[in-house]
């Protein structure tokens, strides 16, 4: 055989190598997440939406819906805005007259908490299907959750918010080291504090301070004269027109009108015993025997990751727990993501938002509101 035949035939040989190599590669089963992943994208299709209860956000309803639809071009969002237990009420009624609309609600993890206790909630964690959602390294402090079973109520943020301002002209910096200096005769009658008599923002200071600081400090607090409101722009206008030298539990978001008209106000520096950390509006819990399975799987997976954490935390101006995800430009805006300045033990010193908290701490110190504050 010739040099020339020889050449042919090998080449031969290796190209029906090379093809049974490639058919083979090809023919490499896929990955059990890879199956589930596809077998539910394809169901999500076909029930065609997915119906979600989120903050009362116009930006946050936008922000998802967008992002979302990119991504998943077949499968719509239904997002109803509104507060907290107002979509929780809706979805408990609901539920009590047999309908299944609702399939997740995002929340404070106070709201859930009837929802879990009435038995609506099933468990998150089996919904997560894609390896980046499931690792556990991808998130600071592992998988957190708000709920004694570790089980229903996901959050998926952890920060803490610059919630203690004041006028400049009133007051300074220095003169507010210590929670102890709130009882200064000098600021009688010139502290306003978001109504804590009800579970809600104004509780989340109220119960801090009942933690660290005793029920005698919260006596001699109620003794200075605080003017309390559950609206927030009035406890702003009175701060920037010098009407009050502080405010209490109003965030960033609260004052911003005031802040870019130039008023003289600023946030006080954190005090010498430290302020609690928050899950904010990121709890997630799922609602059960929802109407939309595949298509709440396949939100649930794209929310915890990058690209839905982004989403959200841009909206909502809070911190998620997601290493991948920056949040260090979130202190221009009155927030810091513990992720970026505390380690998770001392994270979990100051969390004010677990069941264990609200259930045990929130109603003594509410109780103790509802007692010195008329």
């Amino acid at each position: 055989m010739s040099g020339a035949r020889v050449t042919i035939v090998v080449i031969s040989w290796l190209a029906l190598i090379f093809s049974i190599s490639c058919e083979s590669f090809a023919a490499e089963p896929k990955a059990p997440w890879q199956v589930e992943w596809d077998n539910t994208a394809d169901a999500a299709k076909k029930e065609g939406k997915m119906v979600a209860g989120i903050p009362a956000s116009a930006e946050l309803r936008k922000n998802l819906s967008e992002a979302f639809a990119k991504r998943f071009p077949g499968i719509e969002l239904e997002l109803t805005t509104a507060r907290g237990p107002t979509n929780a009420s809706k979805i408990a009624a609901e539920h009590a007259a047999g309908v299944r609309y609702y399939d997740i609600l995002i929340s404070g993890t106070l709201t859930p908490l009837s929802l879990l206790n009435a038995g609506i909630l099933e468990p998150v964690e089996p919904l997560f299907v894609l390896p980046e959602i499931k690792d556990p390294a991808r998130w600071y402090g592992g998988h957190m959750w708000a709920d004694k079973q570790k089980r229903f109520l996901y959050s998926f943020q952890a920060y803490q918010s610059e919630n203690f301002w004041h006028n400049t002209q009133l007051m300074k910096t220095d003169e507010i080291r210590s929670y102890d200096d709130l009882l200064n005769p000098k600021w009688k009658g010139k502290i306003g504090i978001l109504d804590p008599r009800s579970a809600g923002g104004g509780t989340s200071t109220w119960a801090f301070l009942y933690k660290i600081k005793g029920e005698e400090f919260l006596r001699r607090l109620a003794a200075q004269e605080l003017l309390l409101s559950r609206d927030q722009r009035l406890l702003g206008e009175n701060l920037a027109k010098g009407r009050l030298a502080l405010t209490v539990e109003l965030s960033y978001y609260s004052l911003a009108p005031f802040l870019k008209a130039g008023q003289p106000i600023a946030p006080l520096p954190e005090a010498k015993e430290g302020t609690y950390t928050s899950s904010g509006s990121g709890a997630l819990s799922v609602i059960k025997n929802s109407a939309h399975p595949a298509a709440t799987k396949i939100f649930v997976n794209w929310l915890l990751g990058k690209e839905g954490q982004e989403a959200y935390g841009k909206a909502m101006g809070q911190a998620t727990r997601r290493l991948d995800v920056d949040t260090k430009w979130l202190v221009e805006f009155g927030t810091r993501a513990s992720k970026d300045f505390l380690s998770v033990e001392e994270n979990q010193k100051r969390e004010n938002s677990s069941e264990e908290v609200l259930t045990q701490l929130w109603p003594k110190a509410i109780k103790l509101a509802n007692e010195l504050l008329k």
